[in-house]
């Protein structure tokens, strides 16, 4: 019994990380710049759900512990259901740098980029974009500036990153 308790607790403190990051990539200006991270959060969410749901309804023997552990999966299961597991899993690549077009003069971790997503066979978004990496793994992202050529603070200096690795003819 004590071993079924650890292992619930477990799979649900994954769950639990696994939807911080999935609500946090949700949000307008924030972005999850790993790709790894990024389809651990949304890969864990279209098969953690059900696998959790199941875990919960047959694992806890408890009725109420069971109502309530069985309850936000079901609710997150009919989210998945009515948005759709393929708009979930192509949403689920994360932006690559491709060209570091400004670099604010005061800040490095400031900067203006041309960024693409692989969407798999739909092919790419494009986007330019002001960046502020908060870490390796997370950014903040608004829209650049009108005026960012004639600003004081940007210098120019259209750096070629070609984070996807794409092949230039």
């Amino acid at each position: 019994m004590n071993k079924k308790r650890n292992t619930s607790k477990l799979l649900n403190s994954i769950y639990c990380l696994i939807l911080l990051l999935f609500f946090l990539d949700l949000l307008p200006h924030f972005d999850i710049k790993s790709q790894a991270l990024k389809s651990f959060a949304y890969l864990g969410l279209l098969v953690g759900t059900p696998v959790l749901l199941l875990w919960n309804y047959f694992a806890i023997s408890q009725r109420k512990q069971q109502l309530i552990g069985t309850l936000y999966p079901s609710i997150l299961l009919i989210f998945i259901i009515v948005i759709g597991p393929l708009h979930i899993l192509f949403a689920s690549g994360a932006w690559h740098t491709q060209t570091v077009l400004f670099q604010h003069r005061t800040s490095r971790f400031k900067q203006i980029e041309f960024q693409l997503q692989d969407k798999g066979g739909l092919g790419y978004n494009k986007r330019i974009v002001q960046v502020f990496y908060l870490t390796p793994l997370f950014i903040r992202t608004s829209r650049v500036p009108k005026h960012i050529r004639l600003a004081k603070e940007w210098k120019n200096i259209n750096l070629d990153c070609n984070e996807l690795g794409l092949k230039e003819p």
